[in-house]
């Protein structure tokens, strides 16, 4: 996955996707509004401009482009396809100045997951507990690129959700594998994603090219 715009930052959002393997840019569009959305304090960029992102949130079905992306991922490592789902979109804002002009800039980048039919792990525990250790400089870090970690008007911190998940072999602390998530999002994250690694459910159904509207 990946996690960037044209931009560092936004780069960051384009390292997420190439991790999970199968998404790409995608624009605003149709569908209904997004389940949540967070829009970032305005960054400043190494080049002197400002960017804001803003992360829409799913789950949806992937397109009919990501569902093929992700067979032949899958393919390529020796797994049937199971399923695959649309988390998330992260969209990039930029302002500034090129060329001695003003300039803007922006993009977006598809968040998704392949459900290939990855062995459920045997250190799960091992890999849960790294990312407890780790939880605290990993959102700090994360802070430094995009503005602070999102957190509840009560002050609690948005979970961080791993897009390849941990109970599948994904990595604990990599930094494009987490996402933060609203907590209610996270818990349907975590409801759906046993069903995208069984066969015949609906996540390996085509969704529309946008499912949502901004």
């Amino acid at each position: 996955m990946t996690t960037a715009v044209a931009f560092r930052r936004a780069a960051s959002a384009a390292a997420l996707l190439a991790l999970v393997g199968c998404g790409s840019a995608t624009v605003g569009g149709g569908g209904s509004p997004a389940r949540a959305k967070w829009v970032s304090p305005v960054v400043t960029t190494p080049d002197g401009g400002q960017l804001r992102t803003t992360i829409y949130y799913g789950p949806w079905q992937c397109s009919a482009a990501f569902l093929t992306r992700c067979e032949s991922k899958c393919a390529a490592q020796g797994y049937p396809l199971m399923g695959c789902m649309w988390l998330a979109d992260i969209k990039g804002d930029w302002q500034g100045r090129y060329l001695f002009m003003p300039a803007e800039a922006g993009g977006r980048l598809a968040i998704t997951h392949c459900c290939c039919d990855y062995p459920k792990v045997a250190d799960l525990q091992r890999r849960r507990d790294k990312w407890d250790n780790a939880r605290e400089r990993f959102r700090d870090e994360w802070g430094s690129e995009f503005g602070a970690w999102p957190a509840t008007s009560a002050g609690k911190n948005w979970p961080g959700h791993h897009i390849f998940d941990l109970a599948h072999g994904g990595p604990p602390v990599a930094p494009d594998n987490v996402l933060p998530v609203p907590g209610d999002v996270h818990k349907l994250f975590n409801d759906e994603y046993p069903a995208c690694y069984a066969p015949g459910r609906r996540w390996l159904t085509p969704g529309p090219e946008r499912p949502y509207a901004d």
